[in-house]
């Protein structure tokens, strides 16, 4: 009689690797050592100690569920409910983004200013702390970022989505800084206008919708079918919301003030332009490790 066969952790990842990148995982070994660990409880580095064990019959269906999922798109992040962003680990859902590595040259940015800034304000004893404000939060992950390396910082995290907004505050608790971050329902400054006197910034910093309707409709299925169109698309020219901030951030930022933006490559001259005009001044753009414009850095001059 023949033998069933022993589906050790090491023939488990293997399998699922091949069969992950028959459906077009653009990381398929990643997906799979995720998947797994996840549905064993423990650390990813776990598995390579165990590549000869065979799992109970409970965890195999359990992984076999999820790479199922992951197959039909639904991306690894919201099957396990976390990302690592900037070395801290983010719990994330369907109501925001997941956080991606691109965007951590835009908190980088941000932090190399604030130093800047809290250093020019000089003077006997501690600065004025740095007041920043981060334009459609979604899981936190930049204001997090940015409070737990700048402690001499005033955070206002804002986003229009209840549900994102109550995610971003889980995440400062899990991270014990939900006292260093002031959270915001408004769609952009839209709840701070009536205010008296008007909230000021020193340093804006956004991760807005920046796709066009059209780039929309291309995008791979695991983003396209699975993360909020709200957060993606900003409209026929993928600039509407980073000109909406352009003209409303001014009113709440200082005379030499910053606003760092990320964008598309794609839009990248038209951003540019946006931020080339009074009150701004344009005064670089950051690229990607791909080499990819990414993220613009503007400065109130007026």
């Amino acid at each position: 009689m023949t033998q069933p066969e022993t589906w050790t952790v090491g023939k488990l990842l293997k399998w699922t690797t091949d069969f992950l990148r028959k459906h077009e995982s653009e990381s398929p070994r990643l997906d799979a050592e995720v998947l797994l660990a996840f549905a064993r409880g423990c650390q990813r580095i776990e598995l390579y100690t165990a590549f000869e064990e065979e799992p109970p019959e409970e965890i195999k269906v359990r992984f076999r569920e999820l790479v199922k999922k992951r197959s039909q798109g639904e991306p690894v992040a919201y099957l396990v409910g976390n990302k690592e962003f900037f070395s801290l680990n983010f719990k994330v859902t369907r109501d925001c983004l997941i956080p991606r590595p691109e965007t951590e040259h835009l908190v980088v940015a941000a932090i190399d200013l604030a130093k800047h800034l809290e250093q020019s304000r000089g003077g006997e004893g501690t600065p004025q702390p740095i007041r920043i404000i981060d334009l459609g939060t979604g899981s936190g992950c930049i204001a997090i970022s940015l409070a737990k390396h700048l402690p001499n910082s005033q955070i206002t995290a804002v986003d229009r989505s209840e549900a994102a907004l109550a995610l971003a505050k889980q995440n400062a608790e899990a991270h014990s800084l939900s006292e260093r971050i002031q959270f915001v329902q408004s769609d952009w400054f839209s709840a701070f206008a009536t205010q008296s006197p008007i909230p000021q910034w020193d340093i804006v910093v956004s991760n807005p919708p920046y796709i066009t309707q059209a780039e929309y409709a291309k995008l791979a299925k695991t983003v396209r079918e699975f993360e909020p169109a709200m957060a993606l698309v900003s409209g026929a020219e993928g600039t509407e919301d980073i000109q909406k901030l352009a003209q409303q951030a001014p009113a709440h930022m200082p005379v030499g003030g910053y606003m760092l933006v990320e964008m598309s490559p794609m839009i990248a001259p038209k951003v540019q332009n946006i931020f080339n005009t009074t009150p701004w001044n344009y005064e670089k753009t950051i690229k990607d490790l791909s080499h990819h414009a990414r993220v613009v850095v503007a400065k109130k001059v007026a």
